[in-house]
């Protein structure tokens, strides 16, 4: 066989599977089914633009109590959760004295009975005298002062070892400062420590040691931080909506009160706390410390026509939707819009509730 032949055969055939394979592909085209367009239809509704701020609920204040006196914690008579009063007994501690101080005391009390047995032995002795009325009384009067000064300084040393020893006096009865009582009502939050703990007063030196925090839990504040981004924002007196990861499907209201006039830098950004009181009723009870976000509520507009900004093409500061005139017809319509959350955005014109709108896909 000729090499022009072979060739011619070899061309031939190439064209054939050109021209099946274009056969092929032309059958296949006309079997794909036609692309079917969804649309929505416009609604009304509330659309809120928010800021997010991440933080926790806490107390708006929570008492730390703190021994006046240090020692060891012989008793604790509360537990977290349990509702005080003012006054009320939390711990009692016990004195362990200081050795110098201890010595001191008991000197000082020693002097003073010595100075009292002195003291009587001059006050009999004159007054044999007196009686006798070898002297006037206004000589006796000096040894009758003299012993009274004498008693109210035994008395005087015998209480100041009392305190050293035992942390209370003769005196003070019931009150003690080895008696730790409640400054406020509330709720105890937190006992941090336990029965043999060596505890250590507050004093300019040391802020001491904490026995129980209690804090007022009808109370509450939500304390955040938001972007810097987004803070000026936010005005004093706006409404926050808070939703706590504990308590799910339940969202609270809060009023924000405070904006810290200094940002801090955290994880390269820079935040500023913020603080709003929590809005709650007597059946509900939040624990301090649960984590919480507060959508921060910048503008608000109700009952107004919307679409899903998906559906908006935004092109040289103006917008455009597709509107359907036909069986999967549509035409390019302008729109002007106004707030967004994100998701919908408001429609002030261009558009009716009974126009079917394009969704791109």
């Amino acid at each position: 066989m000729k090499i022009k032949t072979i060739i011619r055969i070899i061309i031939g055939v190439a064209v054939l599977g050109v021209f099946v394979w274009t056969l092929v592909f032309l059958y296949q085209k006309n079997q794909e089914v036609p692309v079917v367009y969804e649309t929505q239809t416009p609604e009304m509704r509330t659309i809120i633009k928010k800021s997010v701020a991440t933080g926790s609920v806490v107390p708006r204040k929570e008492i730390l109590i703190k021994p006046q006196i240090s020692g060891i914690l012989q008793k604790i008579l509360v537990q977290p959760g349990q509702i005080i009063k003012e006054g009320d007994l939390i711990a009692q501690v016990k004195v362990i004295p200081d050795m110098v101080a201890l010595n001191n005391a008991e000197n000082r009390v020693n002097r003073a009975v010595i100075g009292l047995d002195n003291a009587n032995m001059d006050y009999d002795r004159n007054k044999q005298l007196l009686d006798q009325q070898v002297i006037s009384a206004a000589e006796f009067q000096p040894f009758e002062l003299g012993r009274k000064q004498a008693l109210e300084e035994l008395n005087a040393a015998e209480d100041a070892l009392a305190i050293v020893k035992d942390g209370i006096s003769k005196k003070s009865g019931n009150e003690s400062n080895t008696l730790i009582r409640s400054t406020v009502s509330g709720m105890i939050l937190d006992v941090p420590v336990e029965e043999g703990f060596n505890v250590i007063e507050a004093n300019n030196f040391n802020e001491g040691t904490t026995i129980a925090s209690v804090a007022d839990m009808d109370e509450l504040i939500f304390e955040g931080q938001v972007d810097e981004s987004e803070v000026e924002k936010l005005k004093l007196g706006m409404e926050l909506i808070m939703s706590i990861g504990a308590i799910e499907n339940q969202n609270f209201k809060a009023i924000l009160e405070y904006i810290s006039p200094k940002g801090i830098e955290q994880d390269g950004a820079i935040q500023f706390e913020i603080e709003a009181a929590v809005e709650i009723d007597s059946s509900q009870f939040i624990r301090a410390g649960y984590s919480a976000n507060a959508d921060v509520v910048l503008e608000k507009r109700d009952d107004v026509l919307s679409i899903a900004e998906s559906v908006v093409a935004f092109e040289e500061d103006k917008a455009f939707v597709e509107v359907e005139n036909g069986e999967q017809q549509f035409e390019r319509r302008e729109i002007q819009t106004g707030l967004s959350d994100g998701i919908h955005i408001e429609v002030l014109s261009g558009i009716t509730e009974s126009d079917q709108i394009k969704i791109p896909q």
